[in-house]
């Protein structure tokens, strides 16, 4: 199993940046379900987490990360240094989760 360094910072401690890959991203697109949708109006209702929107955010936001990491890996690079996480809305009920950062060699 490989393993890479990932980090939201621009630099890893102890390490130097010896060479930049290139930019590598990971999304997914995920759809809310009615079954949802009738929970949450009821949540909304008395208030609280929307559990079932928070499990359906995170699966999403791990599956984006995991295919950024396999195409860093692709890349052999070492780190993914300056990680971010944008969600955009693609159709009415449909939203992109996308995570992206800078590839590295690492020394």
């Amino acid at each position: 199993m490989v393993e890479i360094i990932t980090s939201t910072t621009s630099e890893i401690p102890g390490k130097k940046v010896v060479e930049i890959l290139g930019v590598v991203k990971g999304n997914t697109i995920r759809a809310r379900h009615v079954g949802r949708d009738i929970a949450a109006g009821f949540k909304n209702i008395v208030g609280g987490e929307i559990k079932s929107y928070t499990d359906m955010t995170t699966h999403a936001r791990e599956e984006a990360f995991n295919r950024m990491v396999n195409q860093a890996i692709e890349l052999k690079a070492d780190a993914i240094i300056t990680i971010r996480f944008a969600t955009s809305m693609i159709m009415q009920g449909a939203a992109e989760m996308l995570a992206y950062g800078t590839a590295v060699k690492l020394k």
